[in-house]
């Protein structure tokens, strides 16, 4: 009986384990159910997930919007708040005829900010020379394999269609050549020019022009970031307009980009709190070509002297391989590290729990330069924290299997030698034979074993080709946040062929769009002088040096506009397109904003200095009077407040709650309450 009894008990069990696997299986294939079909509801569950602790945002934040610090931090540059984006035609501007004097066929080499500067140069161009132009070619993609063949070219970036309705009137434009064009542009029979750097119309008038009347084609290669001089005579103003209308209306990304940006933008202002852009600058080409290689160690500056000798060979530096980086940096030449940017903002009086979003396809050094940075502001961010891996591989599309043909480097001659000694050695017992050699894969921003073995690197990779390419869509969604944010800040605004980089297009994006949002442009040189001063105690800085680096960085809000107009403008228009795309706003009574009270007369005069300075003296049309909101009688008091900051500064690192640092408690001292006062409303914007 005990038998039988034992038997039927084990048979039972054998039962419920098998019911138990069932139930796993089914439960597994459900989940697999659901991860496959339900992926558009795992992208909205993810757009509520709080990516910032809910314990720190507006705990110390509790000041309101109407609050004197509030205003000094996020609020408008009151002075360039008249300033109004108007690139329409002012003067007589025919519309595009059905004539033309042949095609214009493009190819655009470069990265992100040099692909968008160039595109706006070859509108003009077609336009200046009364051409058709064919959607351009952007040889970073196109020469990149793997990508998805959904998307060629130009629409792997932006939307063509979009592009061709917003420029319908300035230039025809087509997505391709004609059949007969198409098979002599295959055949190579078709004249090429090599654009050289901000060429002069005169180029394209007598060079590019006859030719183009006579073949009825020409194709020109635009590489540096630009192929026409960026300053053009007072008679072709409207170009510069043109230009205008191609880089902020006609240039949109295509909807798939468009979407994740704004759903990235839509996680970041999710708290109910303004956040801060900030662009590093912190390339390996920018700090090789202006000699920066000593602010970092160990492998990082042998890199960047390789680049630099690279440079130096191709004629793109011709300066010295050896520069004193410390001269270089004190002279304002190379990038604000993310740390001395943290210490200036938490100078200014930013609070510790502030969203800064990091912006950049590639910082080098890697997130170890960040270290500092996120050591000051709890929450910083980018846009791999605010979206999940599929929603940045979806925007690819589906793309070929890559397979690297050669994933390793061939072993050294030595170790050749070495095998072939050890298998050609006595009797036995023989040493162990030498450790296979570990293949070396080469990552573009990795550490770099070649560079004591090389003078020439590697050759790419298709991964690497594939990533490269993907990084235009990279920095489409950093352009989109960084243009949006409430605050934006660059770490350095040259590339490294010392024009005018991605930070600059942003700034001038946003002085375009809204010239009264706060674009802060550091003064390096003086940030640096200023930290050098307390080197020595650099996280515990007293009142004076805290008033100077906040006056240093409030004036540059207007002066270093100014210095922009004459530093960065000769090299890229669109970094800086005022006054030719801007107008000013007048009140019902025909007067400008500016000048609205006698109470505030030498406020006005400021102002109008500083227009005069920009050269911004046409108003705008009537019509778009009609939009204007006037600003009341009680708000124009309010303003006067925006420099008396009595109860926004605090010490640098001072303990708030007693957990964390904070940044806006009050002095004890009245005296030194009142000090500051008055030395706020001494250091004005202006």
């Amino acid at each position: 009986m005990k038998g039988e009894g034992k038997m039927v008990f084990k048979s039972k069990m054998k039962w419920v384990g098998l019911l138990g696997l069932v139930l796993s299986a089914i439960s597994l294939f459900v989940h697999f159910l659901l991860a496959r079909f339900t992926e558009g509801s795992v992208s909205e569950y993810h757009s509520s997930i709080t990516v910032f602790p809910r314990r720190t945002i507006g705990e110390s934040l509790n000041f309101s919007k109407t609050s004197p610090m509030y205003r000094r931090l996020w609020g408008p540059v009151r002075h360039l708040e008249s300033l109004h984006p108007n690139a329409n035609p002012r003067g007589h501007y025919a519309d595009t005829g059905s004539d033309t004097s042949g095609f214009i066929f493009v190819r655009i080499q470069g990265g992100f900010h040099e692909i968008r500067n160039s595109i706006c140069d070859v509108v003009v161009v077609a336009r200046f020379l009364n051409a058709t132009l064919v959607i351009p070619e952007i040889q970073s993609t196109t020469s990149s394999k793997g990508i998805s063949s959904q998307f060629k070219s130009f629409a792997y970036l932006y939307n063509e269609d979009q592009f061709m309705a917003a420029l319908s009137k300035d230039v025809k434009v087509v997505k391709t050549l004609p059949k007969n064009l198409k098979g002599l542009r295959r055949k190579k029979n078709i004249p090429i020019f090599k654009v050289p750097y901000s060429a002069s119309p005169y180029y394209f008038k007598h060079h590019v022009l006859p030719i183009l009347k006579k073949h009825l084609v020409v194709e020109l290669v635009v590489s540096d970031g630009g192929c026409l001089q960026a300053i053009l005579p007072p008679d072709l103003e409207e170009y510069q307009r043109l230009r205008c209308r191609v880089a902020f209306h006609a240039l949109r990304f295509r909807q798939e980009v468009q979407e994740l940006a704004t759903k990235i933008l839509h996680r970041l202002r999710a708290p109910g709190q303004p956040f801060i852009a900030f662009d590093p600058g912190m390339t390996r080409e920018a700090l090789a070509y202006h000699g920066c290689a000593e602010l970092f160690q160990d492998v990082h500056t042998e890199l960047i002297q390789h680049k630099r000798h690279w440079m130096i060979k191709r004629g793109i530096v011709k300066g010295k391989l050896s520069v004193n980086s410390a001269e270089q940096r004190l002279n304002g030449s190379c990038p604000l590290m993310p740390e001395e940017i943290g210490i200036v903002l938490r100078a200014y009086g930013y609070l510790w729990d502030t969203i800064i979003y990091v912006s950049g396809g590639e910082i080098f050094g890697g997130q170890r330069t960040l270290i500092p940075l996120r050591a000051m502001f709890e929450n910083v961010v980018d846009r791999t924290s605010l979206s999940m891996p599929w929603e940045l591989s979806r925007i690819y599309d589906r793309e070929a299997n890559l397979v690297d043909r050669n994933p390793g480097s061939p072993p050294m001659i030595e170790e050749e030698m070495k095998i072939e000694a050890w298998k050609t050695a006595g009797p036995r017992p023989r040493p162990l034979p030498p450790p296979p050699a570990r293949p070396k894969s080469y990552n573009i921003e990795g550490w770099w074993g070649w560079v004591a073995e090389s003078d020439n690197e590697p050759d790419s990779t298709v991964m690497e080709l594939r990533t490269n390419a993907h990084k235009l869509l990279w920095e489409a969604i950093d352009y989109v946040i960084c243009v949006e944010a409430d605050v934006f800040i660059p770490g350095f605004d040259l590339d490294g062929k010392g024009h005018p980089n991605f930070a600059s297009l942003v700034m001038g994006h946003r002085l375009y769009q809204s010239a009264a949002s706060k674009t802060y442009r550091p003064d390096r040189k003086k940030v640096t002088k200023l930290l050098e001063e307390i080197s020595d105690h650099l996280y515990h800085a007293n009142h004076t040096w805290l008033m100077s680096v906040r006056k240093n960085l409030r004036k540059r809000l207007v002066d270093g506009l100014i210095e922009a107009s004459a530093r960065s403008k000769p090299l890229s228009f669109i970094s800086h397109p005022v006054p030719e795309c801007s107008c000013l706003r007048r009140d019902p009574a025909g007067r400008s904003i500016n000048a609205t009270t006698s109470a505030h007369a030498s406020t006005s005069t400021s102002h109008s200095q500083v227009l005069a300075a920009l050269g911004v003296v046409h108003y705008c049309p009537a019509w778009m009077e009609n939009d204007l909101v006037l600003q009341s009688k009680d708000k124009e008091n309010e303003e006067t407040l925006d420099e008396d900051d009595s109860t926004s500064s605090g010490l640098f690192f001072r303990k708030n709650n007693g957990y964390h640092e904070g940044g806006n408690g009050d002095f004890s001292n009245k005296e030194d309450t009142q000090l500051e006062d008055q030395e706020e409303l001494e250091g004005g914007e202006r």
